[in-house]
């Protein structure tokens, strides 16, 4: 009975000794509860819709209403009026509006005279999920229409709406590339670089360092080339075995120049995790705190990503996050690019702020990183 107390007592110590580990093991639960619960909330809300009403006619306002009730109310949509169709198509293009809706200026004088009446809407549907609710959306609003005198022998016309896809169907399934591949950067990045220093430390090997003259940029770099060697190559490959899976055939529907750009957006989401790796693990000691932690940091990264579902129906404090997240500028880039055929340009937002970060990451990495017992 004695030496199982002293079993027991001695690894109780070793649990709370470690505040890392127990800090995490109260707060993981509570945070998966707050990020998963604010990142799917059921319905979405919010999204993007550009109007372009060239009809000011009566049947136009009546429709226009219909969908500022559902802005008002379940908040499916978030309503821009936009005069220019050129630029509401720019934006859809771009991703700065999820669909356009066009009412023609003959729109209310077909629907008084009883002739078929067409609206435009056009999807940006490399998002299926927001696709399909907005147009859910439009459709009930759309049968809010109604005639109000229809002569007795004339048959009833109903409005029809004309859906435009501006992109390759894509099914859902399609969409979540972009995200499992970015998870498995993540994993690398967790599994590669400062991962082997934590081993290092807790097997008694990193003070063989010390007798060598390497420097902690030496260190850092050399550690961070490895796993950005190894985590490109299974990035790549899970994007690969993702497509085939999926039924996206990569040697089909991309060119070499978005293949570079795919890459680009790879390997600069790598260094810049790699380097965050550091920052939170460089002074880790026992592999524990590498698999507590890689829990932890999976949630706050990826799941406010928009790899899943889309920002806009966050909560205004996860959006906040979402900014400062680097994963939700891979995943953006990702899709843009995949389903797009997006050129650099179109993404220049995406590479800059994660070229900064794997900079910014990386430096601070080496400067903080400790080379000393």
């Amino acid at each position: 009975m004695t030496r199982f107390l002293a079993v027991f007592e001695r690894d109780l110590r070793r649990f709370i000794r470690n505040p890392i580990v127990l800090m995490a093991s109260v707060l993981m639960p509570v945070l998966y509860l707050i990020i998963l619960g604010s990142s799917f909330q059921g319905e979405l809300k919010n999204l993007s819709f550009a109007i372009v009403a060239l009809d000011k006619g009566p049947y136009a306002n009546k429709f226009v209403r219909a969908l500022h009730a559902l802005e008002a109310g379940p908040k499916t949509i978030k309503i821009y009026h936009i005069n220019d169709q050129g630029f509401a198509m720019k934006g859809l293009k771009e991703g700065i509006f999820k669909a356009v809706l066009i009412i023609p200026a003959d729109f209310s004088r077909d629907v008084i005279h009883g002739k078929d009446s067409e609206i435009g809407l056009f999807l940006d549907n490399a998002e299926s999920i927001s696709a399909n609710s907005i147009r859910a959306a439009i459709l009930g609003a759309l049968s809010e229409i109604k005639r109000e005198f229809v002569p007795v022998r004339e048959q009833r016309l109903k409005p029809k709406l004309r859906e435009i896809e501006i992109y390759k169907k894509i099914d859902y399934d399609q969409t979540l590339i972009p995200g499992v591949v970015i998870m498995a950067i993540f994993l690398g990045a967790m599994t590669t670089g400062v991962f082997n220093i934590v081993m290092d430390k807790f097997l008694g090997i990193d003070e063989s360092h010390f007798l060598t003259p390497l420097t902690k940029g030496d260190i850092v770099m050399g550690l961070v080339a490895s796993g950005l060697f190894i985590t490109t190559i299974i990035a790549l490959f899970v994007l690969f075995l993702s497509s085939i899976i999926t039924g996206i055939y990569l040697w089909q529907t991309i060119t070499i120049y978005n293949l570079i750009l795919i890459i680009l957006v790879i390997i600069l989401s790598t260094i810049g995790l790699l380097g965050f790796m550091f920052l939170i693990l460089g002074r880790a000691n026992h592999p524990r705190i590498v698999g507590v932690l890689g829990g932890f940091l999976n949630v706050i990264f990826f799941f406010p990503s928009g790899a899943i579902y889309p920002i806009e129906s966050f909560p205004n404090w996860l959006k906040a996050f979402s900014i400062v997240n680097p994963e939700t500028y891979s995943v953006h880039a990702l899709r843009a690019i995949l389903f797009k055929n997006a050129s650099l340009d179109a993404v220049k937002g995406d590479v800059i702020f994660l070229f900064v970060f794997a900079v910014v990451t990386i430096i601070i990495a080496t400067i903080t990183f400790k080379r000393e017992l």
